[in-house]
This record gives C-alpha cells, sequence and structure tokens, in this order.
C-alpha cells in the first residue's frame, strides 16, 4: 500500500528534526504520573503522560541511538570512572506514584532500560482517610507506592529509588506580603521574623535525613541522589544532602547551567507524543531571542498595602500582555533616581528594607507570566547609613565626574567587596531570580582615586571589574545556583574602543565573560543630533563584535530623562525596534515601562517586543 503524501512529509519532518539533535553527553528526562488516558494540554494534571506515549518516547529513542544509561553510569562518569555513550538519556520519575511500578516497571523490564524513582516521604506516610493536593485534586496513601511496590522496583536490578525529600514538596511563607516559595530554598517568614541562615541548614539536614532513613528501611538501600522539589536548589543544600550518600543531585532546568552542580533535567508536560519529545531535546540548540522589558520596583512599591497589590496585578497583566521573555527586575531602592541603594527590597545585612517586596514580585511574573526575571542591582552603587563607614568606602571625591555617576564603594578595598558579597548572598537567599543585571553604576574613571591595590586605567581595571562580578555571582550561587549573568554597557566604547579608559567598560571583553550584555542604546542619553543616524551607527559596530548575535541585547529608552522627563513617541521607539531587527539584532530591551501610565501604550509597543510568534492581541 503506497504511503499517503502527508504521512511522508510528517515523517520526513521527524527524520530531519532527529538528524538536527545535539550529541550531548547526557540528557535526562523528567517524567511524574503515567496513565492510560491523558487529555494533553486540557488534563488537570499537566505532568502526565499516557502510556502509549511513553512506549513511543521508548521506541524512538532506541530508534535514534539513544543509551539509556543508569545512575550508577552517572555516578561513575562523574566521579571519573568511566565515561557515558555519545547520546545517553536518564529515565527519571517523580513523586513516587504507584504507576511507577503499574505502568513504568513493566515497561522498563520490556526494554531493559534502568530508571530513577523519586519519592516524597511525608507522601509515603500518609494517615488512613489523610489526603494531599496533588495536580488539581487531592490523593489518598493508596496512590502512593506501597512498601511492597517499593521493594519490588528497588528489587527489580533496573530502579534506583531516590529521595525527593521528605516535606519539602511544598510551598512555604517567604514574606510579610503572603508569597510563598518552595521550601527547600526559602527561608520561612513568621510573626517572629525570618528563618536563620542556621536553622535553615537544620531543617535541610533534617529532612533529607528522615528520608534516607525511610528509604532504606522501606528498600534496604540508601538513596544515591536527591531530586529537589520543583527543582529548587542550593549549594548548601546539595552540600547537605552529599554528607548524607546522596552524591549526586537533580533540578529541572532545561539545559545545564553554567556553575550548577545539579544535574539539569527537560520537564515534559502536556502529555507529549515522539515528535514533542524530539522537539524537547532540540529545544537547547540555541536560546531563542531575549525580549525584555526593566522595571523600577519602586514604581510597585506603596506604603498602602491595597495600592501596592493594585500596582501589582498591573504589572502582571502588563507583561502577560506584552508577551516579553525576561524581565530585568529592580531589587533595590532608588526613588530619587541617582542609581545608588540607600536601600533595598529583600532582607540583608546591611542596608535598611524598604519593603520586603522583590520575592514576591519576582515569584509572580515567573509563576503568572512565564517570564525569566532578572535581579538588577548595582556593583558599586550604595549609599551606606553609617556615614563614616561610607566617607571610608567610598570613591573619592564624591561624584567626582557629575550627575551621571552615584556614590561608588571602591572595589578594591576588602571591606567594600565584603559587603557587596554580602548583599548579593542576601539577595540571592530572599527570593527567585534566573539571573542577575549588573548595573550601570559598575564603571571607574581613569582619575577616580582608589586604593592602593587598583591597577592602573585600562584594560587591567576592565577585567578587574569583570573579576568582581563574577566573585559576586559565585557568592549569589550560594543560595541560587546556575545564575545567569547581564551586564549593563555604555554605548561609548562600542563606538570608539579609546573610551575604555574612562569608563573601564569594553564590548569585547564584556561579550566574552557575560551570558547577556544590555547595551545601552539611548541615543537621547548621550545627546545625539539625529537619533536615528547615531543608533544605526551603533548597530553597525556593534553588530561586528564577535558574540554580538547571541549575547548583546540592544536596550532601547522609552524616555527622555533630560530637562522635565517624557515618554518617547511610541511610533519612534517602534520603528527604531524595527530597525534594529532590520540590521541584524536578535535580542531587544527598553528601559523603561511605565506599567501604570501605560507608556509606552501597549497595542503599539506589543507588536516590536513581543517575543510570541504572532503577537496579537491577547485577551
Amino acid at each position: 500500500m503506497a504511503m499517503p503524501a502527508l504521512m511522508k512529509r510528517v515523517l520526513l519532518a521527524l527524520l530531519l528534526l532527529a538528524l538536527s539533535l545535539p550529541a550531548a553527553a547526557l540528557t535526562v528526562l523528567s517524567y511524574h504520573d503515567v496513565r492510560d488516558a491523558v487529555d494533553g494540554n486540557v488534563d488537570a494534571d499537566r505532568e502526565a503522560i499516557s502510556t502509549r506515549h511513553l512506549v513511543d518516547h521508548f521506541e524512538w529513542l532506541r530508534a535514534q541511538g539513544y543509551s539509556v544509561v543508569s545512575l550508577d553510569q552517572v555516578i561513575a562518569a562523574r566521579a571519573g570512572r568511566g565515561t557515558l555513550p555519545q547520546k545517553s538519556v536518564l529515565l527519571t520519575f517523580d513523586d513516587g506514584l504507584v504507576s511507577a511500578t503499574t505502568r513504568v516497571l513493566p515497561l522498563l523490564r520490556a526494554y531493559r532500560y534502568p530508571a530513577v524513582v523519586a519519592v516524597v516521604g511525608r507522601w509515603l506516610d500518609l494517615a488512613p482517610g489523610e489526603t494531599v493536593e496533588y495536580a488539581g485534586s487531592k490523593h489518598v496513601r493508596a496512590e502512593f507506592l506501597s512498601p511492597q511496590q517499593l521493594r519490588e522496583l528497588a528489587g527489580s536490578g533496573l530502579v534506583d529509588v531516590v529521595s525527593h525529600s521528605y516535606d519539602l514538596h511544598r510551598a512555604v511563607p517567604a514574606n510579610a506580603l503572603g508569597g510563598q516559595q518552595p521550601a527547600a530554598t526559602t527561608r520561612i517568614w513568621s510573626a517572629a521574623g525570618y528563618e536563620t541562615e542556621a536553622a535553615l541548614r537544620q531543617r535541610l539536614h533534617d529532612d533529607l535525613a528522615r528520608s534516607a532513613q525511610q528509604i532504606r528501611a522501606l528498600t534496604g538501600t540508601s538513596p544515591r541522589a536527591v531530586v529537589w522539589p520543583y527543582g529548587a536548589h542550593s549549594r548548601v543544600g546539595e552540600e547537605i544532602a552529599a554528607t548524607l550518600g546522596m552524591e549526586v543531585s537533580f533540578s529541572l532546568a532545561g539545559q545545564q547551567p553554567a556553575g550548577d552542580a545539579s544535574i539539569a533535567r527537560i520537564l515534559l508536560s502536556a502529555n507529549p507524543d515522539s515528535a514533542g519529545l524530539a522537539n524537547e531535546l532540540r529545544r537547547p540548540l540555541r536560546r531563542g531571542p531575549v525580549r525584555a522589558v526593566q522595571i523600577d520596583l519602586d514604581a510597585v512599591y506603596d506604603a498602602d498595602a491595597a495600592q501596592l497589590e493594585r500596582n501589582l496585578d498591573a504589572l502582571l497583566e502588563r507583561v502577560r500582555r506584552l508577551g516579553v521573555n525576561q524581565v530585568w527586575l529592580q531589587a533595590f531602592a532608588d526613588p530619587d533616581g541617582d542609581g545608588a541603594a540607600a536601600a533595598v527590597y529583600f532582607p540583608n545585612r546591611h542596608l535598611p528594607l524598604r519593603a520586603d517586596l522583590y520575592s514576591r514580585v519576582a515569584w509572580q511574573l515567573r509563576t503568572r507570566t512565564g517570564v525569566e526575571v532578572f535581579a538588577w542591582m548595582p556593583v558599586l552603587g550604595f549609599v551606606l547609613p553609617d556615614a563614616v563607614q561610607q566617607q571610608r568606602l567610598q570613591i573619592a571625591p564624591p561624584r567626582a565626574h557629575g550627575p551621571q555617576d552615584p556614590p561608588r564603594l571602591d572595589p578594591f578595598l576588602a571591606e567594600s567587596r565584603q559587603l557587596i558579597g554580602d548583599m548579593y548572598e542576601d539577595l540571592a537567599a530572599s527570593g527567585y531570580a534566573a539571573g542577575v543585571l549588573f548595573g550601570d553604576d559598575a564603571v571607574l574613571r581613569d582619575d577616580d582615586a582608589l586604593a592602593a591595590a587598583a591597577p592602573p586605567p585600562g584594560r587591567a581595571r576592565t577585567d578587574a571589574l569583570i573579576a568582581f562580578t563574577q566573585e559576586l555571582l559565585r557568592r549569589a550561587g550560594t543560595w541560587r545556583p546556575g545564575l545567569k549573568s547581564a551586564r549593563n554597557l555604555f554605548a561609548g566604547p562600542v563606538l570608539d574602543e579609546a573610551d575604555e579608559l574612562h569608563s573601564a567598560h569594553s564590548a569585547a571583553r564584556f561579550l566574552a565573560s557575560y551570558d547577556q550584555v544590555a547595551l545601552m542604546s539611548m541615543p537621547w542619553l548621550e545627546q545625539a543630533a539625529d537619533a536615528d543616524a547615531w543608533l544605526a551607527g551603533l548597530a553597525e559596530a556593534a553588530l561586528r563584535l564577535p558574540g554580538a548575535a547571541d549575547r548583546l541585547v540592544f536596550e532601547l529608552q522609552a524616555r527622555d530623562w533630560r530637562g522635565t522627563p517624557r515618554a518617547i513617541p511610541a511610533d519612534t521607539l517602534v520603528r527604531q525596534l524595527h530597525r534594529l531587527q532590520q540590521a541584524g539584532a536578535r535580542h531587544l530591551a527598553y528601559y523603561s515601562d511605565d506599567f501604570l501610565r501605560d507608556e509606552p501604550p501597549l497595542e503599539t509597543v506589543r507588536r516590536a517586543i513581543s517575543a510570541a510568534d504572532h503577537p496579537y492581541r491577547r485577551p
């Protein structure tokens, strides 16, 4: 029988897709419940997969030459005791549902595929009649693996039963505003204040120790890995898990972030068939275009709690309808607009807390609009409450270069470095961030009076400041491993490399050092006589730089701050965004977005800034 033309085209498309897939050393797939009937996008449990589609996945992996490996092989390879096949896949099944035995185990036996099953201890200890909320409905103890089923899995020779924590698979109070965040990474807020770091460490240790003891008692084998609920993890948690014998940890990022020791997994949702699996494996090949807006958290804040809630709702609706995929969110308070932080929006050791707002807004943006949130922070621009300490640490003389430079602390003083590092660590401990945007205060002038340890003006200062930001990222990574990095770049060094001497900014060095570089493409800020001509020249110079296509984000200004601040006409902003795209720019952003006054007008700017394939009006 002849194959229909449509079927031929589908098979050809799948073949071409398969040929373009990356030959990564290890891909880890995250599955959850397996049921005979799943309604895809409309199913209440979006992470459930049908038995038929799981079979399709297994068949597709075999046909495409993937090797399904065991946890033991992964541990051996990480320890240098062996190597993984070129196209390796590890199968993981989360939450300890009965289907791991009734549906998954028979398939593993049929294909001789090893797998990891991660169990939540608290759910295994549900009392008769007790329920737990799971995927939009209440589940009873019988829907989770029994002791006999756990022993069957562990004794199969194919399954490693590991920890999904004892009771960290839940949200806990994160701040006084009612925000909830994952238990494994959040310092719990109560009327008595915030949980201390020591208390958090003890809580993590006690939870994972209890989980390990439970698994050992039920299966006779201690767990060798931890699968972090919601993918929320920290280096602190990883270190604690390792002391309890869990030498490998798994998160939920789609691709492995740099600097993250926890192994990233691909979360499979909406019941994908084999073509959907192929698409998920292909997705990390190249990041899509960045479409970002930079948001002043000062505009969300209001002393009136009810007004603050209205402001937050307006922001979330604005971001949702704009269709952007990143928000660069101010984490510090700057109501006077001088670019320096005299207070911040997260609990910390050194500056006044204006309101514990960052964590709530960042998490709401992530969970309700789906964007990545980069915490926008100063690098040097801090005003300390102790005037004597400020005078001792500040680059002298203060404001030597006028209003364009905020007060800056000297990064070549050990006390400054420790203090600023503490701020970044406290920020990361307070709440979600996908990355950090280092602000435009990170500048060193050729005539700055700096500590004796400072190198001379030029490339050495540029590299020293880059190294300091990387140190800050490492400090933040204690609580948020795998944070991405972004940094503001002045236009001057792009148009004239000699300008590096006066700013310690270098386009080439920044592109080589950060995941993203936010080029301040702001003609009115630069006093350009012809804004469009200036922008065209900047784009031409910038896009010649190595790495610019992948890492450079052109950040336009939506507001003219000279004299009496005014909004840039929306048609001008849209025209500039389109012309940058025509010139070859992939990544675009603008600052600032006034979501309370609809500036720039949503219906006008969305078509130019949306990351959606079809940025039409959304309901």
